[in-house]
């Protein structure tokens, strides 16, 4: 099968379509022919060698597609279903992948839309379990607009909390949309926060990694209160709780966040989409920011 590797670190460049042998499940999971993956900043965290030494290294954990085998044990899905989700093996950006939680694609759903869901719902619900945000609870989600934190907005929505987003203001109907009440990051948010609740929110999601911890933990009212996905080094400063997956991962999120998705509009606005063999240029656009949405790979 055609899949996306990387032989050496560096680059967008060194990123390149190779022949690799099918896999195939295991129990417990199941096999999709890939229709469309996911394309997450992980990628080029690897590709770069930040997270993992070895070489060669696959890219892709989250893809939709067509099953077509099936491992022992699995119930309840047949040979044909089309289903998103995610794998352990890190190779989704692939003809072929093998996925260990999933769930059926609703029919409003295309293929694209659908891969653009998986990792990005487990972070965010992940994290606001880490909150414990929950009916009447008022969290602030730093960073509300990209693609997990509109996946934060909507899921605490959902629960019952009220939602406050920081974006930029070319940003805020698209948060008001979610249900979010928008303010302007930058200098001043505080003060802006504060004009919606004074007496601050209950927790805060950093979702950005743009150096606000300490304005968080003042609105939140301890850093106990607070979770980042997107800064470490700010995190080990402040004793804040950084979110990761290895501390447990919220699957429930992706069937969750596929019905709604048919129920009622969840969304995650996908950015741009290219084929499998412009991997390449697919890791430059997410790792430059220049398109705000998710980006998917489409396998044909």
């Amino acid at each position: 099968m055609k899949a996306a590797q990387f032989s050496r670190f560096g680059g967008p460049e060194v990123l390149e379509i190779v022949d690799l042998p099918e896999p195939h499940p295991g129990p417990g999971e199941v096999r999709i022919r890939v229709r469309a993956a996911g394309v997450n900043g992980s990628d080029w965290k690897k590709r770069r060698g930040e997270l993992d030494p070895e070489l060669p290294q696959t890219l892709g954990y989250e893809a939709a597609g067509i099953v077509d085998e099936i491992g022992a044990g699995v119930a309840g899905v047949r040979s044909g279903d089309a289903v998103a989700g995610i794998g352990g093996g890190g190779a989704a950006q692939a003809e072929f992948a093998v996925l260990s939680t999933w769930a059926p694609i609703p029919a409003s759903l295309d293929f694209v839309t659908a891969a653009a869901l998986p990792s990005v719902v487990e972070t965010a619900a992940r994290a606001l379990d880490q909150l414990g945000v929950a009916d009447g609870s008022t969290v602030l989600i730093n960073g509300a607009s990209g693609s997990i934190g509109s996946a934060a907005v909507q899921f605490a929505v959902y629960r019952g909390a009220r939602v406050i987003g920081t974006g930029s203001p070319a940003t805020h109907d698209y948060l008001r949309g979610l249900g979010a009440e928008p303010v302007a990051y930058g200098a001043g948010m505080v003060d802006r926060v504060r004009t919606l609740v004074p007496a601050g929110v209950d927790r805060a999601l950093d979702v950005a990694g743009s150096g606000v911890l300490g304005e968080l933990i003042e609105l939140a009212g301890g850093a106990d209160r607070v979770v980042t996905i997107a800064d470490y080094p700010g995190a080990q400063r402040y004793g804040v709780r950084f979110s990761r997956g290895d501390s447990g991962r919220a699957e429930y999120a992706i069937p969750l966040a596929l019905r709604l998705a048919e129920e009622r509009g969840f969304r995650i606005p996908v950015g741009a989409t290219f084929l499998l063999d412009q991997v390449a240029e697919a890791d430059r656009v997410g790792e430059s920011g220049a398109v705000r949405g998710k980006l998917v790979l489409t396998v044909e």
